[in-house]
């Protein structure tokens, strides 16, 4: 088979003895031994059989195989959130002394984790802006720098970050380089293609794609995910058989789902463009976009999110979501429905002011999933409700 979409759809757990057709879920906490010696040579790691299912599962197994196959990755391991998958790439890799560099466009639970917890263990941070070039890169590269990491396209501001040129900066100081691929997904980008070393995933949101279950994913070098696995086996945050079934499943329509989410995201960027009540439209291929020849170059589509500044503030912001008839007020994304939300005060709310405004959060930006829905009911309902605020 030439194409991943086929290599997913066909890598699968073996068929039980059952001959079914679909992957079964293997509901269990243990598995068993047929002698004592098969037994100690999984506990020795001198077989990958499995033990336990905070260490390994077949249904979770076939999720993180599937994700690999898309993201071209040698390994990968499954964790229960998104948010487990950044903490267990960091907390795997780094150590008392080392350093972490970052784009300063995270998402909040990740400055959170980097700013407030990454210090605790004695891991020291420092950020660059999204916006930076090559040399302000380099030059922000300490002798105890260990991992760069980075979003891109970055939440909420979708700014796009040349995932080649920062590789390019990591491979010359042997640095790690971890991307967050959640905004994008695998079939709008594939960092390691790229360089990358390690891209980690929110499943909950595009990969999921139904607002139903909670997953995380990292996937990357081989000898980088085992140090993950040991630690995360350890400290547990695995994912369960359930939510890997269902995001296993997910993984199938995930191309023909992003193609549709995509084209209507670029329909709406469009049509909001010029909109009396707006300052400024933001989607990766947008030709207004000031990455937007980065993205035409390292991305296969602008991805489901489209950002727009309201000219009223934090007040217009809080009129729209409140006129919204048809899109959901939630702080998920990747839905089939559509989701507005207003990351100044819920995602980002953690966050200071000088830090919002140092990453493009202002007072009235609107983030939009866009949904699966007809792209003209999206925008009519968008249109009513810049009406009316």
């Amino acid at each position: 088979m030439k194409h991943n979409q086929s290599k997913l759809i066909r890598t699968r757990v073996p068929q039980t003895p059952q001959h079914e057709h679909s992957s079964p879920v293997f509901f269990t906490s243990s598995f068993t031994f047929d002698n004592a010696e098969d037994m100690r040579a999984a506990f020795a790691d001198e077989t990958d059989a499995n033990i336990y299912s905070r260490f390994s599962n077949p249904t979770v197994q076939e999720f993180v195989d599937r994700l690999c196959v898309l993201e071209n990755a040698e390994a990968g391991f499954a964790t229960a959130s998104g948010m487990s998958a950044v903490f267990g790439s960091f907390m795997a890799l780094l150590k008392k002394g080392d350093h972490l560099l970052s784009c300063n466009s995270v998402f909040g639970s990740t400055h959170t984790v980097v700013s407030k917890y990454l210090p605790k263990y004695g891991i020291d941070f420092s950020y660059v802006s999204a916006n930076a070039t090559a040399a302000e890169w380099e030059a922000a590269i300490t002798p105890n720098t260990k991992m760069i990491y980075l979003e891109t396209p970055t939440n909420p501001g979708l700014e796009v970050i040349d995932i080649a040129m920062v590789s390019a900066i990591a491979k010359k100081h042997n640095v790690i380089l971890n991307v967050d691929n959640c905004f994008a997904t695998p079939i709008g980008q594939t960092p390691i293609d790229l360089g990358a070393d390690l891209v980690v995933h929110s499943a909950t949101k595009w990969i999921d794609g139904q607002g139903r279950v909670l997953g995380g994913a990292i996937v990357g070098r081989k000898d980088l995910i085992h140090d993950i696995y040991l630690f995360c086996r350890s400290t547990g945050p695995s994912l369960s058989p359930f939510n890997a079934w269902i995001l296993s499943k997910s993984l199938e329509t995930l191309e023909v789902r992003m193609e549709r989410h995509c084209s209507n995201a670029l329909y709406i960027a469009e049509k909001l463009q010029g909109h009396p009540k707006i300052n400024f439209v933001k989607y990766p291929f947008l030709s207004t976009h000031p990455h937007n020849e980065i993205a035409k170059k390292q991305m296969k589509n602008g991805g489901g999110i489209v950002c727009f500044e309201l000219n009223g503030g934090l007040n217009a912001g809080r009129s729209f979501l409140d006129n919204l008839q048809m899109l959901s007020l939630t702080a998920n994304l990747g839905d089939t429905r559509s989701i507005a939300s207003h990351p100044a005060s819920t995602t980002h709310a953690k966050l200071s002011e000088a830090e919002r405004q140092a990453v493009g959060i202002t007072p009235g930006l609107i983030r939009i999933s866009v949904g699966l829905e007809h792209k003209e009911d999206i925008l009519a309902d968008i249109a009513q409700a810049l009406e009316a605020c």
